[in-house]
């Protein structure tokens, strides 16, 4: 197991951050997924780790040893950093087979003090002393045998890797990757070559692989299910920054921003923009989808006008980072979407009274007594849900019912928004205000 940290690691190419000052802790044993869009940094954050990509600036440690320093000049190379590398392609030698591939790597392993378990578990203690020495014929043999029973791929020793489905050979490739011990086993997008239902099993395997081997992973995606399902926390990384760094279920329930609420969770999030008002209770009055008055209550306390005076000053401190003027991916403000049938105007220079309300579709209910209408614009079953778009005027509603309930395009429904998860956004700079509970009145 091995704890990492990032410290104000920035890696810049001219005026280009690919990273932009980046704190990170990564614990023990953690499953951290590096998510977010093409082109984000996440895949230079997860190289600059593994030591397969310089830092500009900054400061890594792995399991408590400095890896990388730009002050204090430290650079340790990529194969003195114990860590294991899986790639997108399994890299695995066409003309070696199954057991060659696994057992490649560990005839170059030359250290002092080195042994190796009887159920094949390669046991480092440097401080030993003693020669450096290769590991013997029958210390491979059990290492493999291990690593092989982890991943289920005894059958397949004698094999070539053509000889093996997909989902064989990227078993064989996680088999090769663990041989060696490493203490921190590093994922670069390895199921995006997987069919979709293979990639689901391997998921699985993926998860039940971290507990069993008790060690470190990093794993990158740009495929927000992968990251909810095998996380134990996410991080969300936008333009080189970091977006949120938490639990799924908070990343998803409590989103920092309307970047990160869009970008997490299928089907999307629905935005409505909003415009009101803080009562003395602390209650919200806003009106919405140009007709609808209605009321959010937070879950929390919040003071609108204090909120605003925090928020400045945060944003105030990130703008003035020391960074070189000629930074060329400026840090735009997020479009969040907004569903419409037809584009609308919209308003320049949101004030402070101008909110974005983010409903979840599980929290958009089909109801008879709902005082919201509208009518089916889209009804998508899949058996054991219906995803449905619902029309109100001139914007679309995202909703999913459970059961097997049809509807017909066309049909007039009413709808309400249920649960307290609803999320309020400040218009001004996307950031979240409180989550709660929306009351729509009757229209």
């Amino acid at each position: 197991m091995a704890r990492i940290e990032l410290s104000h690691v920035t890696k810049r190419w001219g005026g280009f951050y690919a990273v932009d000052d980046l704190d990170l802790m990564i614990d023990d044993n953690a499953f951290v997924t590096l998510l977010g869009p093409s082109g984000c940094g996440k895949t230079t954050t997860l190289r600059m780790i593994a030591g397969l990509e310089t830092p500009t600036t900054g400061k890594i440690t792995i399991d408590g040893v400095t890896v990388f320093d730009s002050e204090a000049g430290i650079n340790i190379p990529a194969n003195k950093r114990r860590v294991g590398f899986l790639f997108q392609n399994y890299a695995l030698w066409p003309n070696m087979t199954v057991y060659q591939n696994i057992a490649f790597g560990l005839s170059n392993i030359k250290e002092a003090g080195l042994k190796v378990s009887e159920d094949g578990e390669i046991i480092r203690n440097p401080s030993a002393g003693g020669a450096e020495r290769k590991l013997t014929r029958e210390e491979i043999d059990r290492i493999v045998a291990r690593v092989s029973a982890i991943v289920k791929i005894q059958p397949f020793m004698k094999r070539y890797p053509g000889e093996l489905s997909g989902g064989q050979q990227q078993r064989v490739a996680i088999a090769r990757t663990l041989a060696p011990g490493p203490r921190v086993l590093f994922m670069d997008e390895p199921l995006s070559n997987l069919d979709a239902k293979l990639r689901l099993e391997m998921r699985s395997e993926l998860q039940r692989l971290h507990l069993s081997t008790g060690s470190t992973f990093v794993y990158v995606t740009h495929d927000q299910m992968e990251a909810m399902t095998l996380a134990t926390r996410i991080c969300l990384i936008s333009n080189g920054v970091l977006q949120q760094y938490d639990e799924p279920l908070t990343v998803y329930n409590r989103p920092n921003n309307t970047f990160v609420a869009d970008f997490v969770g299928n089907p999307a999030i629905n935005f409505m923009n909003a415009r009101g008002t803080q009562q003395q209770d602390g209650s919200f009055t806003l009106k919405l989808l140009d007709r609808y008055d209605a009321e959010f209550r937070p879950g929390e306390k919040v003071e609108i006008g204090k909120w605003y005076e925090e928020a400045e000053k945060e944003i105030k401190a990130f703008e003035a980072k020391v960074r070189p003027a000629e930074k060329t991916n400026k840090d735009e403000p997020f479009k969040y979407p907004v569903a419409m049938v037809a584009d609308a105007e919209e308003k320049k220079d949101p004030d402070r009274n101008d909110f974005v309300l983010g409903v979840r579709p599980e929290f958009v209910r089909i109801c008879d007594d709902g005082p919201i209408e509208g009518e089916i614009f889209s009804a998508m079953p899949t058996g054991m849900e219906t995803t449905v778009r619902v029309r109100v005027g001139n914007y679309l509603l995202t909703g999913v019912v459970f059961g097997g309930v049809l509807y017909r395009i066309g049909q007039k429904v009413r709808l309400n928004f249920a649960g307290d998860g609803t999320t309020l956004f400040s218009r001004v700079n996307g950031r979240l205000v409180a989550c709660g509970t929306l009351n729509v009145k009757q229209g």
